[in-house]
């Protein structure tokens, strides 16, 4: 995939300036600017990933559905969600849908970024032509709401006990667990979503998601708290390898 600048695209991350002032190189995923790499050796790029790595996703699909009715309509859709509230399901596709509470779902994109379950998805929901309309909720635009950023890597936890008060160590926030919480005196949502190697090796990971209008200072202050671990910004290359 070749280089391109994000403002060739329309589509581009809020913090997109600062990340190309950290070195990133960008690439078309899905039409949006998406951070690739560092411009560094892939394998030093996947070593800080594995150590404590933040990539920003911001521009790959997001979205939900809120409202009486939304998961059984998402179910009759193929997707499989659980009745438990603050958990992340785990799609066929690779995609994640997080019920943050019983009639709310944020959805997250694979990190292939071809937002084709989001896409079928929103063309399928419709508004019944007359009343009284079944109960199937309605869509939660996200992609224009939410920064959503990844950290990764074995330092993450000790990292986020600096800036957050949930205990996030692996043995007390299970794999799919999701915190609603404060970080960084922001409201923030935490998803953890490790990723394993195809050796068997599991590496942590985390789902950040908040307000996009702080997505500057949340950025700034993620890396501020890495910095003591050696922590560094990591492309979606590095995400992708973290599963090779």
């Amino acid at each position: 995939m070749n280089a391109i600048a994000p403002t060739s695209l329309k589509r581009r991350s809020f913090i997109y300036r600062l990340l190309a002032a950290q070195g990133a190189q960008f690439g078309e995923v899905n039409g949006g600017a998406v951070p690739l790499h560092f411009g560094g050796d892939r394998e030093a790029e996947l070593a800080t990933a594995r150590r404590l790595g933040i990539a920003d996703l911001s521009v790959l699909p997001h979205g939900g559905f809120k409202g009486k009715g939304t998961v059984e309509w998402l179910n009759t859709q193929g997707l499989a969600i659980g009745p438990d509230s603050n958990k992340a399901y785990a799609q066929a596709g690779g995609e994640l849908a997080a019920r943050l509470a019983p009639t709310e779902i944020f959805l997250l994109d694979s990190l292939a970024g071809s937002g084709a379950l989001l896409q079928r998805l929103n063309s399928a929901w419709q508004w019944a032509a007359n009343a009284p309309r079944p109960q199937q909720g309605y869509p939660m635009p996200r992609q224009d709401s939410h920064a959503w950023f990844m950290v990764t890597g074995a330092c993450v936890p000790e990292m986020f006990a600096r800036m957050c008060g949930v205990d996030l160590r692996r043995d007390h926030f299970a794999d799919g667990a999701i915190a609603q919480t404060s970080m960084a005196k922001m409201s923030a949502i935490v998803i953890r979503a490790d990723r394993k190697a195809k050796e068997g090796r599991m590496n942590p990971a985390y789902h950040v998601l908040a307000d996009i209008a702080s997505a500057e200072y949340l950025w700034s202050c993620l890396m501020d708290a890495a910095a003591e671990f050696d922590g560094k910004p990591v492309g979606l290359q590095a995400l992708q390898d973290l599963e090779t």
